[in-house]
């Protein structure tokens, strides 16, 4: 407990992050450590200075899903095309690797265990240059400021064209299911997303400063969730195949974090062309 300052303070001072706010308890003992800015050339970070969440909003989701399953309105083995009817028969490339228009029927429905699983079939996997997971980029690009995503309807009809990259249950993918699980709440509950959280989590937990509009209406002068915009005619980097993959890292591309020059001749890693990198985005 004693490192916590000087470690957060090495990565304010090497320019990793503006400012963080650790904080570690262990019993009735608890060290909170506040160092930088909650911005880039902004104000001093507060020890309670408010945070976008990211990946930890799926923990929040998926238990939100249990309630609904607590309640009754919904099951696990229930197949989701009851509520997500855009997903009731779904088509699954041939192999992996296959073209988008190389499917083959699902061999069975998706269920909502599949979606708090992970295995409904949908999501990223490790190897970005798969055919079905660049069209999946294509409507849900990682890094995308969440409040640009379009409507959850207007989504989910994106979504359903894409062919799911392998059979409901067979193998775990990163992050859509998530996504998916928040329409599932939605419409099942018949109540947005936002006023689910807030009725059944995060007010009954005094979590007051808690909010899934992707903007606390505390936040002012919180850290930003966002850095500078892109140069004028950027665009999301490209693998240097040709293939047209998204970079693997390229979620970085506005979230204003700085770091040594990526080039082209890095391809496992951000592959901005030689030249070419933007002046943000730096994995």
């Amino acid at each position: 407990m004693a490192g916590l300052q000087s470690m957060l303070e090495a990565y304010a001072d090497n320019g990793s992050v503006p400012g963080a706010v650790g904080l570690v308890a262990r019993g009735d003992r608890t060290e909170v450590a506040v160092v930088g800015s909650a911005a880039i050339d902004g104000a001093a970070m507060a020890g309670n200075s408010i945070f976008r969440l990211a990946s930890v909003t799926k923990p929040i989701t998926a238990a939100a899903v249990m309630m609904l399953v607590e309640d009754g309105r919904i099951a696990l083995d229930d197949p989701v095309g009851r509520w997500l009817p855009e997903l009731a028969e779904p088509k699954v490339v041939r192999t992996p690797a296959s073209a988008v228009d190389d499917v083959v029927p699902a061999s069975r429905p998706i269920t909502v265990f599949d979606l708090l699983s992970s295995r409904a079939g949908y999501g990223f996997a490790s190897d970005f240059t798969l055919p079905a997971v660049q069209r999946l980029f294509s409507v849900q690009k990682d890094g995308r400021e969440p409040a640009s995503f379009p409507p959850p309807d207007a989504w989910m009809a994106e979504l359903s064209r894409i062919p799911l990259l392998y059979q409901p249950g067979e193998a775990w993918l990163y992050d859509t299911c998530s996504t998916l699980q928040g329409v599932l709440i939605a419409r099942a509950s018949g109540q947005s997303l936002p006023d689910f959280l807030a009725e059944r989590v995060f007010e009954p937990l005094g979590m007051t400063d808690t909010h899934s509009r992707f903007r606390s209406p505390n936040a002012a002068g919180s850290p930003a969730t966002t850095g500078p915009a892109p140069a004028a005619g950027w665009s999301w980097p490209t693998v240097p195949t040709g293939s047209g993959a998204p970079c693997p890292c390229s979620r970085w591309a506005t979230a204003g974090w700085r770091g040594p020059p990526m080039t082209g001749s890095r391809s496992a890693g951000c592959c901005w062309p030689e030249g070419s990198q933007p002046a943000v985005g730096n994995c």
